[in-house]
Parts: structure tokens; C-alpha cells; sequence
């Protein structure tokens, strides 16, 4: 059976965190987006991110909502093609209002970066060549 991942983010402002995505080359959902969520895909069909306005969010919830600015609850992780590619969406989130969350490592077989959003959630960007990988990582 193949799964699909729906990621639900709380958000303050909906209409600037779709902007800030779309900054970086991200689509949206049309069907599931309207005034209190946007369905951002990342993937076609399998991977999606489901920005929630804070309050909408809190009706699936019983907890308090975590302030990312000041914690982290979640650190989401998404592929590239290539090195590049990395560099320049964390250029493009940095340019959009983002902020880079910690510098570049180079793994060797893999190459990181990452930056936080307008909302304070953790992105990490990473570019992996599997050939280079050690046997057990």
C-alpha cells in the first residue's frame, strides 16, 4: 500500500506563509486551501504540508500550541537534486523573510543546510548522493 504524509503546521499569517513558500517554488492544492489552511505540496501525490492559521489548528488539538520561535517540536527534511539546488532555496527563504537555522555541512555523501520559516518551524534542505553512502549510516 502507498501512503501519502500530510504535515499540519500551525501558522499566524495564512496569505505570508504562502507567499513565503511559493518564494521557494512551492505549489498549492487549490481544493484544500481556502481561508484558514493551504495545502502545500511537496511531492505530487504523496508528500504535503498542510499550513493551519493558529486557531483552526487548535480544533484538532487538546495541547497548547508550541511557540517555534522559542521550541522545536518537529524538524521537517526535504531532498534536492543537487548541492546547488540546496544553497539556493535556502537563499530564496532567506530572501523571503526566513532565516538560516545553521550553516552548510558537507558529509561527503551528503550536503545540508536549513532555515526556519516566517513561523519559526526547522526546515533542513539536503542534497544525498546514496552511491557515496557508507554502508550503514
Amino acid at each position: 500500500m502507498s501512503r501519502q504524509i500530510f504535515v499540519n503546521l500551525p501558522v499566524r499569517d495564512l496569505d505570508k506563509t504562502k507567499a513565503f513558500f511559493s518564494s521557494l517554488g512551492f505549489g498549492f492544492n487549490q481544493q484544500f486551501t481556502n481561508e484558514k489552511a493551504a495545502c502545500m505540496v511537496i511531492s505530487e501525490d504523496h508528500s504535503y504540508v498542510m499550513l493551519l492559521v493558529e486557531d483552526f489548528f487548535k480544533s484538532f488539538i487538546r495541547k497548547a500550541v508550541a511557540d517555534a520561535h522559542q521550541s522545536t517540536e518537529v524538524l521537517m527534511c526535504l531532498s534536492c537534486d543537487s548541492r546547488a539546488e540546496v544553497d539556493e532555496m535556502v537563499a530564496k527563504a532567506i530572501a523571503a523573510g526566513g532565516k538560516a537555522s545553521k550553516e552548510a555541512k558537507d558529509h561527503g555523501f551528503m550536503y545540508e543546510h536549513g532555515f526556519e520559516d516566517l513561523d519559526g518551524h526547522l526546515w533542513e534542505v539536503m542534497h544525498m548522493d546514496l552511491s557515496a553512502a557508507p554502508p550503514q549510516f
